[in-house]
């Protein structure tokens, strides 16, 4: 089982998406656990206030050491082998690689910081620090949620098809998918590829990828530089870039 510590300053923020979809069934089938510790109750006053101003001036609070690494140090007492990550804007950006290398571990601790973030001094007592994008939230809460998310589906077990996730987005060859289509055959004028309903799984396949292609191309044109593309691949891919006749509206 693949055991989460989220340690929060709002606990009460993962209540109804840790006990949802595919995370809560996987919950439920003892696949993995979801637990959340409140950084409040390391606090060492009586008023359980965990920020201060920040040394040098600045607009903001600012999250102190102390109730962060005592929280910190209570989770390894009870969980040596738990591997803690600091969700910040200054980390390395979260990917399907990522995501597949923490489904390997047993305990994963995410440590969400708020206010200006937690007092640097703090960070010296995690294993990482990841950013899902780059773009600022008001706490780590939601970048927490997204990693349990994403790791937990590529567990052994928790989706219906084993395969799901090795024919997706960003999963081996970092090319996007293609597109999927299901009933009805026609949506108000809108048909399914003909060639999907051909039963001919050899030419369904070929479409595939060169949809994928298309799709990267026109979508995320920077992944084609680090796929891995056969002849074949790179012909199609030179025929989506020529340049289109303007009286006949074909390619040249």
């Amino acid at each position: 089982m693949l055991s989460f510590h989220i340690l929060t300053l709002f606990p009460e923020y993962f209540e109804s998406p840790m006990e949802s979809s595919i995370v809560g069934r996987a919950r439920q089938k003892g696949l993995i656990s979801v637990e959340t510790t409140n950084i409040r109750d390391y606090a060492d006053n009586k008023h359980n206030r965990v920020d201060d101003v920040p040394f040098g001036g600045g607009g903001g609070m600012v999250m102190q050491a102390g109730p962060v690494v005592r929280a910190i140090e209570d989770l390894r007492e009870s969980s040596p082998e738990v591997h803690v990550i600091h969700l910040s804007p200054k980390g390395r950006p979260f990917t399907q690689e990522i995501a597949f290398e923490l489904s390997k571990k047993t305990h994963i601790g995410l440590v969400c910081g708020h206010y200006e973030g937690i007092d640097a001094r703090a960070e010296t007592y995690m294993d990482d620090a990841i950013s899902i994008g780059d773009f600022v939230l008001t706490g780590g809460e939601t970048a927490s949620i997204v990693i349990v998310d994403a790791v937990s589906r590529l567990r052994e077990g928790v989706l219906g098809n084993p395969t799901s996730p090795l024919a997706e987005s960003h999963t081996g060859d970092p090319l996007l998918e293609h597109p999927h289509y299901t009933r009805p055959r026609n949506f108000r004028g809108a048909d399914v590829p003909e060639i999907l309903l051909s039963g001919n799984h050899a030419a369904i396949d070929q479409w595939r990828r060169e949809a994928s292609l298309k799709e990267t191309h026109e979508r995320r044109p920077e992944l084609l530089e680090i796929g891995q593309l056969s002849a074949k691949d790179r012909t199609y891919l030179t025929g989506l870039q020529k340049p289109i006749d303007q009286k006949t509206g074909k390619k040249t």
